[in-house]
């Protein structure tokens, strides 16, 4: 750019301005007036001009000044506009963080729980559980399954991770689809499943952290899967007429003092998808997967202990006849919304709230939790409405209405791609036992061109499993890739880069950890989530997202 310079006068009998301002090629000078130089300083050599032609001359002049005037204007506004204009890149930079390499986290040793076992199991049968339902507040230590899983490599555990997660995206959305169909939603539960073959630990996709807590009383403490999917609370049990091999011994309700069965006429036993009754006038319960496991046996109420917390009187199925290979755990902790499940069974006790928060295993050596009670909402959270589902009410639906990346919302991700109709299909789900984020195909491919144009600068390499945006960091330590902010309605999360940009071998591959579905169910897993604390108030039906929640 150059300067265009003028001279103007101000005012009779004043000194001339000079003002400048920028051309993009060449230097003009402009004299509003005749230069005094024209008129004093003509050499002597020259012809004198006649004063006729002089004046033609000034005339000439003059009109050409008049037709820079607009020309003049238009450059002086253009360039009152070039600060903007410069600064404009600034605002539309792409926003980044550091993501430090790590390799895939090594199998986790299974926890020494700190609760003390034998104490607790030695305490008075007769101790009152009045005082101890007073308690508004329960905390429990979680570990990821793999812990169950021995003597396989980081590489092999990922692999089965993934066809878990596979299983588990399948089954919640034939469920949803299902729930969606059926007339008045009535959808046997039972009935829907997990599809594909189970290959380790817990039958397919039936959760991915587990905690340790006591059945009974006294207390026997065994493994038992969390599950934000479900809502049945279920334990194998002796007398076994087909049971699976688990890490404990199983359960015997003969040996329980507070163990009690439901009648076929209870409230307890309608609230099931589809009841039954043996011929001694039992309730019967009956849960199955799609790869043909299942676990069958008596509904009835048990006291269950938290560390040295007792929750009396929670309807949870006592199995006989299980089949599958759910190997390590001895059953399941349901944690939907459903009434059947425990959140909602011991809701007036601890205040209808609950949040667990998980560890990215790889960067941290603190354990996963959950917290049931006020507690469970001790950090500030940003909370978004949880939305109803008139055909299925184990989910927890919330409001997602659009993704940034880099700092930019993306353009082809709309609201109206995850909106939840009034027949049941469609939505957005947030669930623990999902490993990766899935969203509705169109989103998916708008989220991951965008990623990709964001991340440009890395080295692409080769699909992986589920994933098609994949990156060769290998001999990098640390790497800049774009942001990604989760827009829920009332809420913005921002993800940490490790929560999408995850390794998957040891060669240095890592892979952008989200997925498309067919589905026009999405679903917010559990790798999206690490590191918050994810709050479920139920008494004010909305959940919330707490930033750094481990601690």
């Amino acid at each position: 750019m150059l300067p265009l310079s003028a001279h103007r006068r101000t005012g009779p009998g004043l000194k001339r301005a000079r003002f400048s301002i920028l051309l993009p090629s060449s230097i003009i000078y402009y004299s509003p007036l005749p230069a005094p130089f024209h008129q004093q300083h003509r050499s002597s050599s020259l012809p004198r001009r006649s004063s006729a032609k002089a004046k033609m001359t000034a005339m000439e002049g003059g009109k050409k000044t008049l037709h820079l005037l607009p020309l003049l204007f238009l450059v002086s506004f253009f360039n009152s506009l070039l600060p903007a204009v410069l600064s404009a890149p600034a605002a539309l930079q792409l926003q980044t963080q550091s993501l430090a390499l790590r390799p895939l986290p090594s199998p986790p040793a299974v926890a020494s729980w700190p609760e003390s076992e034998a104490a607790a199991a030695l305490e008075s049968e007769s101790e009152s559980e009045t005082s101890s339902s007073a308690a508004t507040t329960l905390s429990m230590e979680l570990q990821h399954i793999d812990a169950l899983s021995f003597n396989l490599t980081p590489q092999a555990l990922f692999h089965l991770r993934l066809q878990r997660d596979a299983s588990r995206v399948q089954s919640i959305s034939e469920f949803a689809a299902a729930a969606a169909a059926a007339p008045g939603g009535n959808v046997s539960r039972p009935r829907m499943g997990f599809s594909s073959s189970v290959v380790s630990g817990l039958a397919q996709g039936s959760g991915e952290y587990f905690t340790r807590l006591g059945v009974g009383t006294p207390p026997r403490y065994v493994y038992m899967v969390l599950d934000t999917g479900s809502d049945v609370v279920w334990v194998q049990c002796a007398p076994c007429r087909r049971c699976y091999s688990q890490t404990d011994p199983v359960f015997d309700p003969s040996k329980s003092t507070s163990f009690a069965a439901i009648s076929c006429s209870s409230p307890l036993c309608r609230r099931l998808d589809s009841p039954g009754c043996n011929q001694r006038r039992r309730c019967q319960y009956q849960v199955s997967y799609g790869d043909g496991s299942f676990t069958l046996g008596e509904f009835s109420t048990e006291t269950l202990t938290f560390r040295r917390t007792r929750v009396g009187r929670v309807a949870i199925g006592c199995g006989h006849d299980n089949e599958g290979l759910f190997i390590g755990a001895a059953g399941l902790l349901g944690l939907g919304r459903g009434t059947l499940s425990f959140p909602s069974q011991a809701g007036r006790r601890f205040n209808n709230k609950f949040s667990y928060c998980l560890v990215d295993r790889s960067a941290s050596t603190r354990p996963s939790s959950v917290i049931f009670g006020d507690a469970a909402l001790s950090r500030p959270a940003r909370f978004t409405p949880l939305l109803k589902n008139p055909k299925l009410d184990t989910f927890y639906y919330v409001e997602l209405l659009g993704i940034s990346v880099g700092g930019t919302r993306v353009p082809g991700i709309t609201a109206s791609l995850f909106k939840l109709d009034p027949a049941g299909n469609g939505g957005v789900i947030v669930d623990s036992g999902t490993s990766v984020t899935r969203l509705t195909r169109p989103a998916y491919v708008a989220l991951r061109d965008a990623f990709r144009a964001g991340a440009s600068t890395l080295k692409r390499g080769p699909d992986f499993s589920l994933f098609d945006t994949c990156y060769d960091l290998s001999g990098r330590t640390e790497v800049k890739v774009p942001t990604v902010v989760l827009h829920f309605r009332g809420a913005d999360v921002s993800l940490p880069a490790s929560n999408y940009l995850i390794p998957v071998d040891s060669k240095g591959t890592f892979c952008f950890a989200f997925a498309g579905t067919m589905s026009g169910l999405s679903i917010v897993g559990n790798i999206q989530q690490q590191g918050f604390r994810v709050v479920f108030d139920l008494a004010g039906s909305r959940v919330g997202f707490s930033p750094r929640g481990c601690a």
